[in-house]
């Protein structure tokens, strides 16, 4: 962590630059605090010079969306983008370009091995666990990260965190070429990279394994042997893994496999790792103690940092260039004051430096050997470049000065040319520089001419959609001129892959993936999806979903319904007919019963056919203009539904020399009985209307022989039902033959949004404050109570047999005896963090517990608690989709599980 420079920005929209934490190819990372609420903030600020390229735009706002899809857990929380240009701006460029996100306390992993040396096997553990754990979501998707290296994953107190989610913000080195190009050199290659193949999923598996092994090691395992030979030792030898611990060695050996479909999937791995996962296996503290220390001394003194003194020219939002200075150069000036720091040569913290540059080792006063710092680790010195500039071994390119990246003589752009070298990292390169032979043609060299330190070999790195420019011959032709020069010449130099992008065109691929090998499957592995099927975008989003017998996924939505077949996850049929339909329920076996704002529909499973229709307007008659309310339950082929509409009251005749009063509008609630089978009412009894409205919302508690256990949802009930329900909550008795109310009942301090279900033994069973509570129905006796954990509240139970299933909002889910409330297990999800309980729901066969929330679906052995598996996703596979927030839902039929998050579907088989 160092001050900042005179020609930093000191304002970033609503946060106030403190001092620089890091240097990237790309960006610079500044500590800030947030002028809204005071926390500390980590701003990424984009270099002027690349941000200025169109396509570095697109880019960088891209991995910033998928940031935002994928936060919580180990990826710090988004709070802000700037895109558009600000006060003091050049009015004829671009504004800047930044993204702020939560401040965590970290060490980069590269600093961390620097510290302390490699890491025992526990800490190497909860690191490929949490990072895998990332990489799953991103894969579920269909992605590729690319986004991984030893300055792009911090460890925290708690876990590992990632800040880096593409190739932008791992780039060893960045570069805009003349003609709005990118070109982006990565710090990591794959073999499939190196044979000019496509890269995917099984890729960042690769360089999984290498982060794995360097932090168990502190060294990567491909840099033994001469430096020109190194590509071919990364696509035909086996990695030196010696020194890995005995555990891991052969599931890293696994993520370095040279076939991409014999790594083992993200999933795996995570499972592998931590089959309790990673938040599970880190609690109670995972790093050793002098890494402790230092992020503890690292967060103090980021809490200490003073706003700095602004002058007129710093005032303004957005002045100056983040990195505009050249590496190493500083003005003078009191821009930023630190506890006892004033201004000074830029210098490495190594106790508090979030991402730092390495530390050498001190020179001997006799000029004789470096001098190493007791317990202090130092990987392994190579021998430096021989004379005339070819390399012999591995020599940290980062930790060499920087090189001008030359425009060719007499080109007019030259001037607009801009290249970042990445340097500043605290970690070693990950392979060594090779001399490779330059390829023909003008643009056959990287920045250094032929064989340069940015060639190297193609990958593809997507971008969002743009519009299209007016094609331009010549240009296509340069760009492809660079994409094959960077693919002939250079596999390795600088230990790098490189992407030639035009300014509005994604590099492609042009080799044929390899067919897929069948994936072992590992307890707590999520098994492979049967289907997975994607709402289209062109569509409004899904509004209900429900399984029809064991054959269809009925999906409504604001402009249809439509059906996917449960075996091949196939759109099978659409209707517009059942538009905005809140309820899908089958009706006896030959049809499929929606409820839409105006009518009862049944429709023909097999082509979506309308074959009877019921209007409100003539079914309900007497009842015009009703509102029906959602399905409160079902039981065999009789839904319970609530509905309401509004009366005139005439005003009551005036007594004599009086005016007559004003008519008024009264809204009538009542609660049905329908059998949707033989399409006819049962039913109908008046109870009170609920919060305009007026429509109440109740839900089925419970079922019994002889009633209907009701409650009316808290969001529906009027300002005088809550009033005199003084914050607890009512449970409603209807006959089940013919309506009538028999009784309401209040138990002890449920409140009225509080977890509840009940069983057809009537006992209730509800959540009362932390605990959870039985109660006898009928008389509100309590029978037993279950303590839960202090701040966390039960959510609603399920019962199943001689058992109810149980879930809290601090992330536990278990089993308890209905009878004795004596606990069977209890079970955390591992999702970091207090939130919702999860939704819970029973498989078909009941042998699975499935605990659904915004972050993950954890699967669970229903009777023991054993952790079967977890999946998570993030949404959208394209960059420029919309952030996916929506949490988790699960319906189960049959030996099919359909794991629903927002657009996406995934069929699982389940027991």
């Amino acid at each position: 962590m160092e001050a900042l420079r005179q020609d930093d920005p000191r304002r970033f929209g609503r946060f106030t630059a403190l001092a620089r934490l890091h240097e990237s190819a790309s960006a610079v990372r500044y500590a800030a605090r947030d002028s809204r609420t005071g926390e500390p903030a980590v701003v990424t600020a984009a270099r002027p010079a690349l941000a200025a390229v169109p396509a570095f735009r697109r880019r960088f706002l891209a991995e910033a969306r998928i940031a935002e899809r994928l936060a919580g857990g180990w990826v710090a929380s988004p709070l802000d983008t700037g895109d558009g240009p600000e006060a003091g701006a050049a009015e004829d460029g671009p504004g800047p370009l930044w993204t702020a996100t939560a401040y965590v306390p970290a060490l980069p992993l590269a600093e961390a091995v620097r510290i302390a040396g490699p890491l025992p096997e526990r800490p190497l553990r909860i690191l490929g666990a949490g990072v895998a754990e990332i990489l799953a979501r991103v894969h579920a998707a269909g992605s590729v990260l690319q986004g991984l290296a030893p300055d792009t994953v911090l460890l925290a107190a708690d876990g590992p965190r990632l800040t880096a989610f593409g190739p932008l913000g791992a780039a060893a080195a960045a570069e805009a070429k003349p003609g709005g190009q990118l070109s982006v050199r990565l710090g990591y290659l794959t073999p499939e990279q190196i044979e000019g193949r496509e890269v995917g999923t099984p890729s960042d598996l690769f360089v999984l394994g290498l982060l794995l092994a360097y932090a168990a090691t502190g060294t990567t395992p491909f840099t033994g042997g001469p430096a020109e030979e190194a590509a071919r030792r990364i696509a035909r030898d086996e990695p030196g893994l010696d020194a890995v611990p005995d555990a891991l060695r052969a599931l890293i050996a696994g993520c370095l496999a040279k076939d991409p479909a014999a790594r083992p999937t993200a999933g795996t791995v995570a499972a592998e790792l931590a089959l309790e996962g990673a938040a599970g296996l880190a609690r109670g503290g995972w790093l050793p103690d002098r890494l402790a220390a230092a992020v503890a001394d690292q967060e103090a003194r980021v809490l200490t940092l003073e706003t700095p003194r602004e002058t007129p020219r710093e005032a303004v939002d957005g002045g100056g260039s983040p990195g505009a200075s050249a590496p190493g150069e500083r003005e003078g000036g009191d821009a930023t004051r630190f506890l006892a720091t004033g201004s000074q040569p830029p210098r490495t913290d190594r106790a508090t430096t979030q991402l730092a540059l390495p530390h050498e080792p001190a020179p001997s006063p006799d000029g004789g050997p470096a001098v190493l710092v007791p317990g202090q680790f130092t990987p392994p010195r190579e021998p430096a470049a021989a004379p005339g500039g070819e390399s012999a071994a591995l020599v940290p390119a980062r930790s060499a000065p920087p090189v001008p990246l030359a425009a060719p003589a007499g080109s007019a752009v030259a001037a607009n040319t801009a290249a970042v070298p990445h340097q500043g990292h605290g970690g070693p390169a990950p392979y060594p520089a090779a001399a490779l032979p330059a390829a023909t043609g003008p643009s056959a060299g990287g920045p250094g001419g032929p064989g340069g330190p940015a060639a190297g070999p193609m990958v593809s790195l997507p971008l969002p959609p743009a519009p299209a420019p007016v094609p331009d011959p010549a240009a296509g032709r340069r760009a492809l001129l660079i994409t094959g020069a960077a693919a002939v010449g250079g596999l390795i130099v600088g230990g790098g892959a490189v992407a030639a992008l035009g300014s509005g065109d994604t590099a492609a691929a042009t080799a044929e993936r390899p067919a897929p090998k069948p994936r072992r499957t590992l307890p707590g592995q999520a098994p492979e999806p049967r289907w997975i099927h994607r709402h289209p975008a062109s569509e409004a989003p899904p509004l209900t979903t429900a399984l029809w017998q064991d054959r269809l996924l009925i999906v409504t939505s604001e402009s249809r319904a439509s059906a996917i077949d449960l075996r091949t996850g196939e759109r099978v049929w659409q209707r517009a007919d059942a538009a905005g339909g809140q309820a899908a329920l089958a009706a006896g076996g030959a049809l499929c019963f929606v409820a839409s704002p105006t009518e009862f529909l049944w429709l023909s499973p097999k082509d979506g056919t309308v074959t009877r229709r019921v209007r409100y307007a003539d079914g309900f008659a007497d009842l015009p203009g009703l509102r029906v309310g959602r399905v409160a339950g079902q039981s065999g082929p009789v839904v319970w539904f609530t509905g309401s509409h509004t009366v005139t009251v005439k005003a009551p005749k005036p007594e004599k020399g009086k005016k007559r009063g004003k008519d008024q509008e009264v809204v009538r609630a009542y609660f049905f009985a329908y059998d949707i089978v033989r399409r006819r009412e049962l039913w109908r009894t008046r109870v009170p209307a609920g919060r305009a409205p007026g429509t109440p919302a109740y839900s089925l508690v419970a079922e019994r022989s002889g009633d209907l256990l009701v409650r009316q949802e808290a969001a529906t009930l009027t300002a005088a039902d809550v009033r005199a329900a003084k914050g607890k909550g009512s449970i409603r008795s209807f006959d089940q033959k013919t309506g009538k109310p028999l009784w309401t009942e209040r138990y002890g301090r449920v409140s009225p949004a509080a977890g509840i279900t009940g069983d057809e033994d009537g006992r209730l069973y509800g959540a009362v404050g932390a605990d959870l509570q039985a109660f006898e129905a009928d008389t509100a006796k309590p029978l037993w109570r279950v303590e839960g954990s202090e701040g966390s509240v039960f959510g609603r139970p399920v019962v199943a047999g001689p058992l109810i299933h149980t879930t809290e909002s601090g992330q536990r889910v278990g089993a308890v005896e209905r009878k004795s409330g004596r606990v069977i297990w209890r079970r955390s999800t591992e999702v970091p963090g207090p939130g919702n309980a999860p939704s819970i729901t029973l498989s078909a066969g009941g042998k699975t517990l499935f605990a659904a929330d915004a972050t993950q679906v954890t699967a669970f052995a229903a009777a023991d608690g054993r952790r079967l598996w977890k999946f998570q996703d993030i949404g959208a596979a394209e960059p420029a989709g919309a952030t996916v927030s929506a949490p988790y839902r699960v319906l189960t039929v049959g030996t099919t599980v359909v794991v629903q998050r927002d657009r996406s579907f995934y069929a699982f088989p389940a027991a």
